[in-house]
């Protein structure tokens, strides 16, 4: 039978978690309930007690309990608990007896439950009800496989709302468990990673399917921020082999303010640990931001290009002295690489807004950034324009 680790505050959600563990039950998967409630005793009995978790945290749970809401103790005991159930949750996973993970909660059991799925593997099934999805989830999602779904109401409670979201969650989560995923030939293959955005597709799905044609197994990164990370993670993990980074720009963002930014692991990781890249500056002119108020008034008073994506994405053009900059990031960071890495330069256009005819279009502006590119590279890095 597939096994659910139900995660939650049992203190203060005991009723909710007990309908959502009789819809599992209901719907055939077996439960582990999981308290990581500190407030006080449980209405209903779980599997795994929270003074067991707070112990696996080398705490004692009468340590962490307090009673002035908002004081500080909160956070310390929240990242605590979230400590000693990442370190139980990992023993089931490694004993077989978790298959996969679901939580109810509002902003502090959310961050408490996401932060143990964060640590489990890629492709085990994790849900999370919360009121929080429907603002920025990043920092609960991080670059994992999360899923959310909106409460709507609070977890507070079974009432003609919150009933059948529960249950639709509850049999969500029954349906991953009891239809694990298949391995395939394909994860035998090396997996190479490869960065793509919407004006970089056409290439770096030629590039895919190179890969695919000549036995690797390419992984499609969004260079959207959260899909850089996620690159540079499975890099550091050992999960892909090498990297075509074939679309960069989200170092242009993290230099110049945009949304889409990665941070400054960005173009690292394959280097430090001596992996084969490739990189391409693919996209690098473009800085992108949300709708277009949200573009700063200077760079949105015409003197220079600008693009609506959509309704929700701008993008702005970078200046010939912008990508000269940041040409010497991108040149100062490829430089630390120890393995075999190349670049590999497109000279008319860095994608399709920059190509000839295209709203970017600047010959002399990407003249400077190749430029500027060659003359920071160490010469034991091959350039190919």
């Amino acid at each position: 039978m597939s096994t659910v680790l139900l995660i939650g505050t049992l203190d203060t959600k005991a009723r909710e978690y007990e309908f959502v563990r009789a819809e599992l039950t209901a719907a055939g998967a077996d439960v582990i309930l999981m308290d990581v409630g500190i407030l006080g005793a449980s209405a209903i009995l779980p599997d795994i007690s929270s003074r067991e978790v707070a112990s696996a945290a080398g705490t004692d749970l009468i340590d962490l309990q307090f009673s002035r809401e908002g004081s500080d103790t909160r956070a310390v005991a929240l990242k605590t608990m979230q400590l000693g159930a990442t370190r139980l949750t990992a023993s089931l996973v490694a004993e077989g007896r978790c298959s996969g993970v679901l939580g109810l909660g509002g902003s502090g059991g959310t961050a408490l439950i996401s932060g143990v799925m964060r640590s489990l593997p890629l492709g085990m099934p994790k849900l999370i009800v919360s009121t929080m999805t429907s603002g920025d989830v990043s920092a609960y999602v991080g670059s994992t496989d999360i899923s959310l779904m909106h409460s709507v109401t609070d977890i507070a409670g079974i009432n003609r709302i919150s009933q059948p979201i529960l249950a639709n969650a509850a049999r969500a989560m029954a349906g991953m468990v009891a239809a694990p995923a298949r391995s395939v030939a394909r994860e035998q293959r090396p997996a190479v990673g490869v960065s793509m955005l919407g004006v970089t597709t056409l290439g770096a799905t030629r590039v895919a399917e190179g890969l695919t044609a000549s036995g690797f197994d390419p992984v499609i990164f969004h260079a959207v921020g959260s899909g850089g990370r996620a690159l540079e993670q499975m890099l550091d993990q050992g999960v892909l082999a090498g990297v075509i980074d074939y679309t960069i720009k989200e170092v242009t963002d993290e230099l110049f303010g945009g949304v889409f930014s990665a941070g400054a692991r960005r173009l690292l990781s394959a280097g430090e640990r001596g992996l084969p890249q490739l990189v391409v500056p693919g996209a690098i002119e473009v800085l992108n931001f949300g709708r277009l108020e949200t573009v700063p008034a200077h760079l949105r008073d015409g003197s220079r290009p600008l693009v609506q994506h959509n309704d929700d994405v701008t993008a702005v053009r970078l200046t010939a002295e912008e990508l000269e900059s940041l040409a010497l990031t991108v040149g100062q960071r490829l430089n630390r690489s120890r393995g075999a890495t190349q670049v590999l330069i497109p000279a008319r256009g860095f994608d399709a807004y920059s190509a000839e005819g295209g709203p970017f279009w600047d010959a002399e502006a990407d003249a400077r950034f190749i430029d500027r590119l060659i003359s920071s590279l160490d010469a034991r890095i091959p350039v190919r324009v």
